[in-house]
């Protein structure tokens, strides 16, 4: 195989993939026209039509499928092999992938992540940030970093952060003309901007704790977010209480934007930790992100 039948094939999975010639070729680093040529020639040394383009869209044809099906495990192969010798390498580089919630990095982690960046120039750290729980196995990421109580059990996991304090917040504004809760359950009277952390599953049961008795109130309110930086913003313009880290909105809390209720009831957390899979190679480039975190968090 020569080398332009090599991109040819890396060219359409990226395409197929990010259903996207231009988000294909963000992702290889080339231009937009470039993968179309290259897609072009693909389909004429094979002889058939892979991808159908219209101007809103693209779909790949049943030979597209077929294709895909067969080629994605073979490029997997390669590219792993690819890592298995960059594994041998003393010095630390290459591609490290970390899946994250966008709300911790901002107030936990980024100076973290970028004094890494500057400590070792050869890696490229790639973040991608879903709200939701994530296998970092199936989603092709070396490590993740999330809430102690949602990591599966066959993960290695090490303690960045914790514990954690969750408050009930809101603007001066919002209670105003409203009578401040003194009880959990007094919320149900009031509107709660509520997280949603998955496709039509929300996060509205809230915990609290107070002299080792748990109390949860599934909350109500008529904004619903999967953005938990948003909703701190909803909650600072008046748009309800809202539940959250209290290092998250130290800011705010002392420039008066916001303020907490039920402060007695307020619950807590292990913290955050980064995990990977425990039966997973630990390559030059997550070994010198796990000591530099371990580092960084002494």
């Amino acid at each position: 195989m020569n080398k332009d039948q090599l991109d040819g094939l890396i060219a359409f999975r990226a395409v197929a993939e990010t259903q996207s010639f231009s988000r294909a070729a963000e992702a290889l680093n080339i231009s937009h026209s470039a993968v179309s040529q290259i897609i072009k020639g693909l389909e004429e040394r094979i002889g058939t039509t892979l991808i159908t383009r219209t101007t809103r869209s693209i779909s790949l044809t049943e030979a597209g499928e077929k294709f895909l099906n067969s080629l994605g495990p073979a490029l997997d192969q390669i590219f792993g092999a690819f890592e298995d010798v960059a594994s041998f390498s003393d010095k630390p580089s290459g591609t490290l992938k970390l899946n994250l919630l966008r709300s911790p990095y901002v107030s936990h982690f980024e100076k973290m992540i970028l004094s890494f960046m500057k400590k070792y120039p050869d890696i490229c750290v790639e973040l991608h940030f879903q709200e939701i729980s994530v296998d970092v196995v199936k989603g092709g990421f070396d490590a993740g970093i999330r809430l102690s109580d949602i990591l599966a059990k066959d993960m290695v996991a090490i303690k960045l952060m914790g514990p954690i304090k969750w408050v009930v917040a809101c603007s001066p504004k919002y209670l105003k003309d409203k009578t401040i809760p003194k009880h959990p359950r007094e919320l149900l009277a009031h509107n709660c901007i509520r997280f949603q952390f998955e496709p039509n599953r929300l996060y509205d049961k809230w915990e609290f704790e107070k002299k080792g008795q748990e109390v949860q109130v599934q909350v109500k309110g008529t904004l619903v977010m999967n953005d938990a930086l948003l909703m701190k913003s909803a909650a600072i313009n008046g748009a309800g209480f809202i539940y959250t880290e209290e290092d998250s909105i130290e800011g705010e809390l002392k420039s008066g934007k916001l303020v907490t209720v039920l402060d007695d009831y307020s619950a807590s957390s292990a913290g955050y930790y980064l995990y990977f899979p425990k039966s997973s190679q630990v390559l030059p480039k997550l070994r010198a992100f796990i000591d530099h975190v371990k580092e960084f968090s002494a």
